[in-house]
């Protein structure tokens, strides 16, 4: 069993407690890493070292900056197995989908990195003869990376990228979930000679060591994905020191399919986006709302393509592995015990495996639930797992209502051939993203926001990029 430690100043050191915290496998409840339980002393050591760097840092040319991340992306290369075997360890995901989240990892780095020789200012026309007027765009300084435990490193990539090339440095503290990845993702920034203090690692629960980190007057801006509760936490901690957020929180999102959509296609985008990463995914599936003329025959086929998936050991072939902890299954329960009280049905599922090779670790039925109604618990709960609850609705007006009535506001689905539909989804529906008669995607030169509950700020693009920098205006007299 390997024990891993902190990463401050380009040194590993232990806590300041001394103590460590278990990381379990999902699959089989075995304790495989060791990790250190950081506090608050461990949070300023790691702030104090990233403010100590952030100026030589900023002030280096950011081609240079960038010349780092193309190191770092090579060396993830070479230890891409090895990566993805550990996601599959600590998170549950399959060894197929490890391995996509490695490549991804790559691609936010290298995005960040081409952006190096496109940060730009702008000149106005100044109001005074002999005077420029210039706007630039500047590093907040030391920023913190607080990442999800759904896609453990994949998120340090699309953080800690645009924070390096932008001049900032950054503190990483993982889910204490899933901190396995992110310690080895620092072996690598050590083998690649990162300066001292521009990324470091504390590893520990988020109510001490997290508070510790968001509520410090060194901290400027902070970046989270994470719950809606955790994400009011941390606004509220940041609040004091006027410090920069950007939440990308939780979702709800609803898959509409309209009578006159493509069905085959229409089912088969809705079991990848509900059942990736077994309904890890903040964009995933949450709610079909389906029109009623085509609900029978939706329905159907809904079910038996979802049987279809292939659940068991992660690292072999199969489309499905466990969730990530026994907590997850027991708010999934909740979830649909509540539901079905309230008068949906169980189609499909519905409940734990726990026999055979499901005897150990946290397994669950790919689950459909149908006679889902807009104010049953299943519509209302981001469940984030393999639940899926069917609304059947008699227009697309409806259907509108019945997605915006949500307090999230983070992506959305639409299955329509009518262009007229799809105009006013994008004028009226109220969230971040919306797919059009595809399944779940993501492109790094997009954008990946939310609204309302579901977060302020945003990632990747042009504008995940300058949201790791702030304005300053000259006005320059000669």
């Amino acid at each position: 069993m390997n024990t891993y430690k902190h990463y401050i100043h380009g040194q590993w050191v232990d806590s300041a407690s001394g103590e460590l915290m278990e990381v379990q496998n999902p699959a089989n409840e075995e304790i495989f890493a060791m990790v250190q339980a950081g506090n608050a002393i461990d949070a300023q050591k790691a702030l104090a070292s990233s403010e100590k760097a952030q100026k030589v840092w900023g002030l280096l040319p950011a081609p240079e900056r960038a010349k780092y991340l193309y190191a770092i992306i090579d060396k993830i290369k070479e230890r891409k197995n090895q990566l993805a075997e550990i996601l599959v360890s600590e998170q549950g995901k399959t060894y197929r989908e490890a391995l996509f989240e490695v490549d991804d990892t790559c691609a936010y780095i290298l995005y960040a990195a081409q952006a190096a020789t496109r940060i730009q200012g702008d000149i106005f026309p100044a109001d005074q003869p002999n005077e420029q007027l210039w706007i630039q765009k500047v590093p907040y300084g030391v920023t913190v990376g607080l990442c999800a435990w759904n896609y453990p490193l994949a998120l340090i990539g699309r953080k800690l990228g645009p924070a390096l090339v932008t001049g900032n440095t950054m503190v990483i503290k993982p889910h204490e979930l899933t901190p396995v990845s992110a310690a080895v993702f620092f072996e690598i920034i050590h083998e690649v000679g990162l300066p001292a203090g521009v990324a470091n690692l504390v590893t520990g629960d988020g109510i001490e060591l997290g508070n510790a980190l968001v509520s410090s007057p060194i901290t400027k801006l902070i970046t989270v994905t994470g719950s809606v509760r955790a994400g009011q936490a941390i606004y509220k901690a940041a609040a004091p020191n006027i410090t920069a957020l950007s939440l990308e929180l939780g979702g709800k999102s609803p898959f509409i399919v309209m009578d006159d959509a493509d069905i085959d296609i229409a089912v088969q985008a809705a079991v990848n986006s509900r059942f990736a990463n077994c309904g890890q995914v903040c964009i995933c599936n949450e709610q079909m709302v389906v029109h009623k003329n085509i609900l029978d025959e939706l329905t159907s086929k809904m079910i038996t393509e979802t049987k279809k998936l292939r659940i068991g050991d992660p690292m072999t072939d199969v489309d499905m592995g466990p969730k990530v902890a026994e907590s997850e299954l027991d708010k999934m329960d909740r979830i649909i015990q509540k539901t079905v009280t309230e008068g949906a049905q169980i189609a499909l599922g519905g409940g734990r495996l726990k026999d055979g090779p499901y005897e150990k670790g946290f397994w669950y039925e790919p689950t459909i639930l149908t006679g889902v109604t807009p104010d049953m618990c299943a519509s209302k709960e981001e469940i984030f797992g393999p639940v899926l609850g069917i609304t059947a609705v008699d227009s697309f007006d409806e259907a509108l209502a019945f997605a915006n009535d949500s307090p999230y506001g983070l992506s959305a689905y639409l299955f329509s051939k009518d262009y007229s539909k799809l105009m006013r989804a994008i004028n009226e529906l109220d969230v971040g993203t919306i797919f059009f008669n595809k399944g779940i995607s993501g492109a790094m030169q997009g954008y990946h926001n939310g609204h309302k509950l579901s977060g302020l700020g945003g990632e990747d693009g042009i504008y995940g990029i300058e949201g790791y920098l702030q304005k300053r205006t000259v006005y320059l007299k000669y």
